[in-house]
């Protein structure tokens, strides 16, 4: 595994770096946008650890900058800033985890395995279930010829489901799939909205989402 590390606080990134490389993650160190700008040019990573406030600007343009031209590496925003709305903002942009200084070195490891684990089974082949098939490269489907709109949390419920499709999925399996460590304030009965709101966009077709109490849900095909 190969991470980048973009972070001026000489101190912290150095930390980073010790831990991650003690496990063996090799990482380039970036200590400005400029820098990340061009370890990226040339080199693939499997994640981006991406602090917001840099000397020559925000982390959130180099992230813009790459989600607008198509590059889906995970990224782990850093940042000092706790406001909801620096946090919305970050992820909005296209951030697939958020977390706030300071922080243990060894949750930092773990979130980037997570996300690593995640983007590493979404890029797999496609999955298809009769008229429905999903492609967790471009995180999109297409129904009876027709392709869904759906949203990004939409695409990765759609994707845990069809990828265990005919077995039934529980609500936590489900919830892990779309929050990270920093949606702590939603609940688990978010599933059920999203659930919903699938079960709305594959609505007559021969796909159906079906509920059973106390175990979780299971996509097949109707009949």
């Amino acid at each position: 595994m190969r991470v980048l590390v973009v972070e001026d606080t000489a101190d912290l990134a150095e930390g980073i770096v010790m831990r991650l490389a003690q496990s063996g993650i090799a990482c380039d160190l970036a200590d400005c946008l400029q820098a990340a700008r061009d370890f990226f040019a040339v080199q693939d990573y499997d994640a981006i650890v991406l602090d917001i406030n840099l000397p020559d600007g925000s982390g959130r343009s180099f992230l813009r900058d790459i989600r607008a031209a198509g590059d889906r590496t995970p990224v782990l925003m850093l940042t000092a800033l706790i406001s909801v709305d620096d946090r919305v903002s970050a992820l909005d942009l296209g951030a697939d985890d958020y977390l706030v200084k300071p922080f243990d070195q060894r949750e930092l490891e773990a979130r980037i395995r997570a996300l690593v684990r995640r983007d590493a089974e979404q890029k797999s082949d496609q999955v298809v279930l009769g008229p429905l098939t999903y492609s967790p490269a471009s995180q999109s489907a297409v129904l009876d010829g027709q392709r869904l709109d759906l949203t990004r949390r939409e695409a990765a419920l759609l994707n845990v489901l069809i990828r265990h499709q005919g077995q039934y999925v529980t609500k936590t399996r489900l919830y892990d799939s779309l929050f990270t460590f920093n949606d702590a304030d939603v609940g688990l009965n978010a599933i059920e909205l999203y659930i919903a709101r699938l079960r709305k966009k594959l609505a007559g077709s021969a796909v159906t989402i079906s509920t059973q109490r106390g175990v979780g849900y299971k996509i097949g095909l109707d009949g």
